[in-house]
């Protein structure tokens, strides 16, 4: 009989480790950042990846992957087009759940909470601080509406190139930004042997975060 809870194309070469509540920070955000710095030095793919699910207003939800752009005690920074799925569905209903995966360590960490735009003070330091590349591409694509060629996006890249040339600034576009999600729950996640778990909660108190073991 095929073990159901194997893990496609044969077995697991995780590493599997051990958490307990005395591991864990009290604040949830310096926690998410050591668990972070631990993927980087494990040289793991993508360890600022995160899957980041928004939800229209009629509650029909939406995923996909963002690069995480800052931890603070105030919470995530991440940064995208205003006018694609996600901005209109942050500009609908502004909350949102984040969830990390790092293979290597067998850890995940998932919270969620209200979202709100950056001043656009912050967003332009953001943009200033990307590769020129990154700067053009942003101003050159209108994220998720439709295209008819591969060749139309170039040209519109290259519109841009021209508009910004040798070492001219390149503006922040007013359609692209940062949003910052404040946690008000969070569960860190390690692996152990035989599916049994580990997982912590946070919730907050009057003052800082309660913790409390959760069963797998």
């Amino acid at each position: 009989m095929t073990d159901q809870n194997a893990p496609i194309g044969g077995r697991s070469n995780y590493s599997q480790g051990e958490l307990n509540e005395s591991d864990l920070h009290a604040d949830p955000s310096t926690q998410l950042q050591r668990w972070i710095d631990a993927a980087i030095a494990a040289n793991l793919p993508e360890p600022l990846a995160a899957a980041l699910a928004t939800a229209d207003a009629g509650g029909a939800p939406s995923v996909r992957m963002v690069l995480i752009r800052g931890i603070g005690p105030d919470g995530i920074r991440f940064y995208t087009n205003h006018e694609s799925r996600k901005g209109r569905d942050l500009a609908a209903n502004p909350r949102a759940a984040i969830s990390t995966w790092w293979p290597g360590l067998e850890r995940q960490v998932r919270c969620s909470g209200p979202v709100r735009r950056l001043a656009p003070a912050e967003s332009a330091d953001y943009f200033a601080s990307r590769p020129r590349e990154s700067q053009l591409g942003a101003r050159a694509s209108r994220q998720g509406e439709p295209i008819a060629t591969r060749a139309h996006l170039e040209a519109a890249l290259a519109a841009e190139a021209a508009a910004h040339p040798g070492d001219a600034p390149v503006t922040l576009p007013d359609f692209w930004g940062g949003y910052l999600l404040t946690p008000d729950r969070w569960e860190f996640w390690q692996g152990r042997p035989n599916r049994v778990h580990d997982r912590f909660e946070y919730l907050p108190l009057a003052e800082g975060w309660g913790i409390r073991r959760l069963q797998p």
